[in-house]
Parts: C-alpha cells; sequence; structure tokens
C-alpha cells in the first residue's frame, strides 16, 4: 500500500516535529537525553523533529510522556487546564488531524487538557498488515467502535478479530494490535485509548528490518 503523505498531511508532520522540537529545547533537553525520557531512539526523534518521520500514536504517547506535555500541544491546540465541569466540543471535520500509514487520525476534544482518555475519528485505509512495520502498542485500554465498513483487528494473543458496522471491541493496548478495513471501501471507526504519562518507559529495542517485522505480525 502507497503510505506517501499527502501535501497537507506532510504539512501537518513537518508542524507536529517543530513543536516537538520546541518543547525538548524549551526544558533545555539535548535530543540524546529527550530520547531516553521518552524511550524512543535518539534518530527516531531527531526524524520526527524534522518532519521525516510521521509518527505512530505508540511513539506520539512515549514523546508527551517523556516530555510531560498534552498531546494536543503537538497538534497546535493549547488546551485549558482542569476545571469543574468542563466540556469540549468538536464540529465535524474540525479536530486536529495526523497520517501515519495505515490510518488517517483526526484527533477530538483537543481544547482540554489531560483527559482521562483521548478520542479519534479514524479513517482505516490499510486493507493488508503490508501497511505496517510491527505491532502497535502502549501502556493503557483501548476501545474502538466501527462507524461505517467493516474491519479486522490483529493481535498478539487472539485470533482476528472481524467486525461489523455498530460492533465494538474493549482490549488492553499493552498487546501488540493492529486494524485494516476488510470493505472495498476505507472503514471509518471511533477509537478511544485512555490517556497515561509514560515517564521512565524502556528504551525502543533495536530495530529489526521490515520484513522480520512483517513476519512476527503474520503469525500474531
Amino acid at each position: 500500500m502507497d503510505s506517501t503523505l499527502t501535501p497537507s498531511a506532510s504539512t501537518a508532520t513537518t508542524d507536529l516535529g517543530r513543536r516537538v522540537r520546541a518543547a525538548r529545547v524549551a526544558q533545555d533537553l539535548t535530543l540524546d537525553t529527550a530520547s531516553r525520557l521518552c524511550g524512543v531512539s535518539r534518530s527516531t526523534l531527531s526524524k520526527v523533529e524534522n518532519g521525516l518521520m510521521s509518527p505512530t500514536f505508540d511513539v506520539l504517547q512515549k514523546i508527551v510522556g517523556g516530555l510531560r506535555i498534552d498531546l494536543a500541544e503537538l497538534f497546535g491546540t493549547p488546551p485549558k487546564l482542569n476545571a469543574g465541569g468542563r466540556r469540549a466540543l468538536t464540529r465535524n471535520g474540525a479536530g486536529q488531524r495526523h497520517a501515519y500509514r495505515g490510518y488517517q487520525m483526526e484527533l477530538l476534544a483537543t481544547d482540554l487538557a489531560h483527559k482521562a482518555m483521548l478520542p479519534f475519528r479514524i479513517r482505516i485505509t490499510a486493507h493488508s498488515l503490508d501497511a505496517f512495520d510491527d505491532w502497535g502498542r502502549h501502556e493503557g485500554e483501548e476501545f474502538l467502535y466501527v462507524i461505517s465498513g467493516t474491519v479486522c483487528l490483529y493481535s498478539e494473543l487472539y485470533a482476528p478479530t472481524y467486525l461489523e458496522t455498530g460492533d465494538s471491541l474493549y482490549f488492553d493496548s499493552r498487546t501488540g494490535h493492529a486494524a485494516i478495513s476488510t470493505s472495498e471501501e476505507d472503514a471509518e471507526v471511533l477509537w478511544m485509548a485512555t490517556s497515561a504519562r509514560l515517564p521512565g518507559v524502556a528504551p525502543e529495542a533495536p530495530a529489526t528490518s521490515k520484513s522480520r517485522a512483517k513476519a512476527k505480525l503474520s503469525t500474531g
């Protein structure tokens, strides 16, 4: 599958990278120190900062945890501080967008900081596991609801789970997972993840080749 970013997605990736760099510099952190705090490799963090990589949600979670910032800050929305009775309204199509290979993500409720959960509206453009290098996994729990189309969620621990429109699934985010659209058109889902700070997470394992990563996926 073609994973090339569209011009708008490429611009969003560049802007996100600038904000990551600004957050790191504001804390007077070197690239090496920040990579250790975030639990991502130095090369990965450098590529993100320079707009050369569109980071996965897993990597974004590690970055916001290591730099102790809110995810919404990386998308250019100054979040509101905690307050009683708070709420957030996101109009149709007005969320903050982020693209990564098989997912076109729209982060919702970005004007609230320190949320207990992170809601996304996601168009799943991947129609096979070839779109992914490795499993997605991070701290927390997730909820997936199919708005349109059909979806298959692959997992390290379970047989593939096929979901029709209106079906939903709740699962442990620490279990490796990847979702693809099994309908002719791209599937659309509401995907929610608990928000977790991740200080002190273990560094990434040494990079493996794409073919080896795909082999791990296919045997999951």
